[in-house]
């Protein structure tokens, strides 16, 4: 299915370098580019255009500026998603566009990798919005012609055989913690706050799904994601050290300089739905010690380490550069683990 996205911007030159940049997705039929010059062109293709999956809008432009058009896209089209491109990147241009509902910023000059990367990761997320709206609708119509206590019965039937459902599997889990961030909630505001962090797990998600791995759950900010099938523990090494670099070549727009702790472990692990079906609740998720020994080794990482325990270390000791820290203590293990530290 074509995704249509609306281009909004006073300089013509942008329209040309669009289309040749994506000239492979248009032909393709991936996307689909309307052009607008102005805030007030672009309020009209907004309701001109009602299937519109995004917007990426410039700020500085005649008649209507791109932070007015935000709100007046928030009016028309609550759903629809915006990407604000401008040559003022500054922290309050930033603030101001989460603000009124920007879904990300990027700055000029543009770099169309990462200006590739944004469309992708916000149609996928306009999708999932779609998606869910579908369910709601579908699920309402049901409760229209079937009656409540049927309903209820099926839900709590269909949990119940759900939350019983597991498997024991050979598989890799990696715990990836910011290092320091509690801090700088302390001191941002809150949409600095979510727009960073939201900014980081974006690239530490592009390095796990690029290695086959699965976001497993975020919590804080901490990633828990699994490695499954062939060569499972190299590939979770490979992405480890990719997130590793990719967080350390960000540019802060703040004093925070963003660094990260990793704990990788490979064994056997409890995989299955954990949940309470009295409130309808269930995490797809895995269990075991292998799961507590990943989270235990990343709890005592440093930032920018990646530590892994010795019988994990015998295995991938010929593919990757690795020191030997030391013998630590992890919480309830009766007896000291060896930990090696991955280097690259």
């Amino acid at each position: 299915m074509t995704a249509k996205i609306l281009v909004v911007d006073d300089e013509p030159d942008l329209e040309l370098l669009i289309k040749q940049k994506f000239r492979r997705q248009i032909r393709e039929q991936q996307y689909e580019f309307y052009f607008s010059r102005n805030g007030q062109e672009a309020i009209e293709q907004v309701v001109n255009q009602p299937d519109l999956d995004m917007v990426l809008s410039d700020i500085n432009m005649p008649i209507i500026d791109g932070l007015t058009l935000l709100y007046k896209i928030a009016e028309i089209r609550p759903l629809l998603k915006s990407v604000m491109i401008s040559a003022y990147g500054d922290m309050g241009n930033i603030r101001t566009a989460m603000n009124r509902g920007a879904f990300d910023f990027l700055t000029k000059p543009i770099n169309f990798d990462d200006l590739e990367i944004t469309i992708q990761k916000t149609l996928s997320h306009a999708k999932q919005i779609k998606q869910t709206l579908t369910a709601i609708k579908e699920n309402n119509i049901l409760k229209m012609y079937v009656d409540e206590n049927v309903l209820n019965f099926m839900n709590r039937q269909e949990f119940e055989s759900a939350i019983i459902a597991n498997e024991t599997i050979e598989a890799t889990v990696v715990f990836i913690d910011i290092c320091g961030f509690t801090a700088i909630s302390e001191t941002q505001k809150p949409d600095i706050v979510v727009a960073l962090i939201n900014t980081y797990f974006d690239l530490m998600v592009k390095e796990i799904i690029a290695q086959e791995g699965i976001i497993d759950k975020f919590m804080g900010d901490c990633v828990m994601a699994i490695f499954k099938g062939k060569y499972h523990l190299d590939r979770a090494i490979e992405a480890s050290l990719a997130v590793r670099n990719q967080i350390n070549s960000i540019k802060s727009h703040t004093d925070f300089m963003p660094q990260v702790s990793i704990g990788v472990k490979s064994g056997e692990m409890i995989s299955g739905n954990i949940g309470s079906v009295a409130l309808k609740r269930l995490d797809y998720t895995v269990i075991g010690d292998t799961v507590n020994t990943a989270q235990r080794l990343q709890s005592v990482a440093k930032a920018g380490q990646i530590l892994v325990a010795e019988d994990d270390y015998q295995k991938i000791k010929d593919s990757f550069s690795c020191n030997q820290a030391k013998a630590i203590v992890l919480k309830n293990k009766a007896n000291s683990v060896i930990v090696f530290e991955v280097i690259s």
